[in-house]
């Protein structure tokens, strides 16, 4: 795709700094370092996120996914990682290129903040919740 910075990342028209490639994806680091380490894992087919990949492109782009994350955290010496990925503007996402961001955690003070809320669950909602899900899976 012309205007997709991924896209000239991965034709070579942009430089980056590539931790990993191969034909089908690229991992290279995010010029923002969340935390040292902060690295992206792109499939090399330009598909705008997770929402709209085929199988076979997440296939081949997780596959990937143990090896450079185990990789980044023997090299950075991180003692756990945060693997995300954001998709659609209202979840973060800014690049519609789909990506995987690997963040190296080195302590609870980091930069980086995930909160869970805690409640007593409605199970009844949840089984609800969890057939409407499963019935769109079998479409």
């Amino acid at each position: 795709m012309e205007d997709c910075i991924f896209c000239k990342i991965i034709n070579g028209d942009i430089p980056s700094s590539k931790v990993y490639e191969d034909e089908q994806v690229l991992a290279f680091l995010d010029i923002t370092q969340t935390t040292p380490g902060h690295t992206l894992l792109v499939p090399k087919k330009h598909v705008r996120n997770v929402l709209e990949m085929d199988q076979e492109t997440a296939s081949l782009t997780f596959a990937r996914l143990p090896k450079i994350a185990r990789a980044l955290k023997k090299a950075t010496k991180a003692p756990a990682m945060n693997i995300i990925n954001n998709n659609e503007d209202l979840a973060g996402q800014t690049v519609f290129h789909a990506h995987i961001h690997l963040l190296p955690r080195y302590d609870k003070n980091d930069g980086i903040s995930i909160q869970y809320t805690t409640h007593e669950p409605d199970f009844e909602q949840l089984a609800q919740l969890a057939s409407s899900i499963q019935k769109e899976i079998m479409e």
